[in-house]
């Protein structure tokens, strides 16, 4: 743990002269997404922290943050935060969805890649922002401030794309045993060798268990699961050359927040008058959320080790002599794995394997007579109609499919791409929009499904658990959807915000806080009153 902090400290310190007065705005802005970080983790893990969550928290709070959406998952959570526009508007309406009108055979298409380059497919594609159909803060802030820098480091590609957008500068995301770009930059910042290499040794060598604070203890328990295995009291331990198990670890946002650090210095952030944009993506939480759940000890020492990472990455800030200000928000919540849970929330269960786009397609193949899959998609969520069948067969198909999935005890509702379509997209607060409201603020068209299914509360979208896949997430149900957002900066004044807000709002307060003028219609967001010394402006 102390070696990650060590080293943030050492690669974020740059060498400039003693703090001066503070000029307004900002020279250099941090947005950090911590992946999976839900309202209720940080309600209840707050009174814990003492490193960089305690300082964040002490600044303007939202603890009634959402991503309004139904589409809770990496893609679409991150594509808000720094567009300020909902799924519906930027079309990243899932980390995967079908397309058939591609002619590879494999038809999924992964939000982050580019399928027009030959030999692509959705597990094995080429890093690119090119379904991003709006622009990011960062590529706005290039065309008002050409000499802005738009820099991007996560623990996923997705995330540093969807934060970063078209017109990165620098952009690196974790790929396995270290830190990879799609850009073509020269030469590559001394950091990135340093980090890759620092982290290298780190998954070469075992790592002993870690050692639980006082308030993780009573988080230790075995949760048994279907296959025999258990989770809820793991401490982190790896033997050597265990990659998979540094992901899933706090290690991996310890090594994030060094290159963080190492990119300030080399690229100079924040080091003239021109504000430039930071972006962090750390995704060990949603690692650990999905192999342990978020109830056990796994979660507590994460969470522990994240605030304390933080807190280094911040004091190297202030030795740097930075003027900067810092956003920290999530990209969705989670909620436990079902046979932990149970225990609060009786009701909750894994979904039904019948209700799988393949199961429901062959019963309705069978019945009416119609070869091919007749329906594709996964458990839940975005369901597309066969287009090699004819237009009559596909609307009898299509409601056959709503019917029999509404038919099922474990779906809440099924909404058809037309009943979406002449749904307005939601404008109100996020915490009173409908079930058809969120579902509608995720859905595109031309790249949602024909039909959209959505479990009850406290179904889990995993049928079978697996290692490291065991709880999740994408529901249109507030575990999944409130997060935290708060604003920090140095000399702030701390602030308790109780209403409800959207990720969507982040991108024009952020906008006027940098003086960056933005058009309010081409945003769902709005800058957030009280959050700056003086009232949002008036563009």
């Amino acid at each position: 743990m102390r070696r990650y902090a060590l080293l943030v400290a050492a690669l974020a310190t740059a060498t400039s002269a003693a703090a001066q007065p503070q000029p307004r705005p900002p020279r250099l802005v941090v947005v950090i997404s911590v992946d999976q970080l839900s309202s209720d983790l940080f309600d209840e893990y707050r009174p814990h922290f003492t490193g960089g969550l305690a300082r964040l928290s002490r600044g303007t709070v939202f603890r009634n943050g959402y991503q309004g959406q139904s589409a809770t998952e990496t893609c679409p959570g991150h594509s808000t935060i720094l567009t300020g526009a909902l799924p519906a508007r930027s079309g990243i309406v899932a980390n995967q969805w079908i397309d058939q009108s591609i002619a590879r055979a494999d038809k999924q298409v992964y939000c982050a890649e580019d399928e027009r380059v030959p030999g692509s497919s959705s597990d094995n594609y080429s890093v690119s922002p090119a379904h991003l159909k709006v622009p990011t803060l960062g590529d706005l802030l290039k065309r008002h401030a050409p000499g802005s820098q738009n820099v991007a480091i996560a623990g996923k590609d997705r995330s540093a794309v969807m934060m970063s957008g078209h017109s990165a500068d620098q952009r690196w995301y974790w790929k396995g045993q270290s830190f990879a770009t799609d850009l073509a930059r020269a030469p590559v910042p001394p950091s990135v060798g340093q980090v890759n290499g620092a982290v290298r040794s780190m998954i070469a060598a075992p790592e002993q268990p870690l050692e639980p604070p006082a308030f993780c203890r009573p988080k230790s328990g075995a949760i048994a699961l279907p296959d025999g295995n258990s989770v809820g009291g793991g401490r982190f331990a790896r033997s050597a050359g265990d990659s998979s198990g540094f992901r899933r670890s706090p290690a991996l946002d310890g090594a994030t927040l060094a290159l963080a650090g190492g990119l300030i210095r080399d690229s100079r952030l924040g080091q003239d008058e021109t504000p430039d944009i930071l972006s962090i993506g750390l995704a060990a939480t949603d690692y650990v959320g999905h192999a342990y759940g978020t109830q056990g000890q796994e979660m507590c020492l994460q969470l522990f080790s994240l605030d304390r990472d933080l807190g280094s990455f911040l004091q190297a800030l202030d030795q740097a002599a930075l003027d900067y200000a810092v956003v920290l928000t999530s990209d969705h919540g989670a909620q436990d794995l079902p046979e932990r849970a149970r225990a609060s929330h009786p009701q909750s269960a894994r979904i039904d394997p019948a209700l799988s786009a393949e199961a429901v397609g062959k019963a309705i193949g069978a019945k009416l007579g119609l070869a091919g899959p007749v329906l594709l998609g996964g458990l839940s969520g975005d369901v597309y109609i066969d287009r090699k069948l004819s237009a009559a067969q596909q609307a009898r198909a299509r409601a056959e499919a709503a019917a029999m999935f509404r038919a099922h005890p474990q779906v809440a509702a099924v909404f058809t791409a037309e009943e979406l379509e002449r749904t307005p997209i939601p404008s109100a607060s996020p915490d009173r929009w409908s079930l058809i409201e969120r579902v509608r603020a995720s859905f595109h068209s031309g790249r949602s499904g024909d039909l959209i299914v959505v479990p009850k509360e406290r179904i889990t979208p995993i049928d079978v658990p697996e290692p490291g896949y065991v709880a999740t997430h994408g529901t249109p149900w507030d575990y999944d959807r409130r997060i935290p957002i708060l604003f920090w900066r140095p000399g702030m004044s701390a602030s308790e915000r109780p209403e409800a807000v959207g990720t969507v709002d982040i991108m024009p307060t952020i906008a006027s806080m940098i003086g960056m003028p933005v058009a309010t219609d081409a945003v769902d967001g709005r800058c957030l009153e009280g959050v700056l010394e003086g009232a949002c402006p008036k563009w």
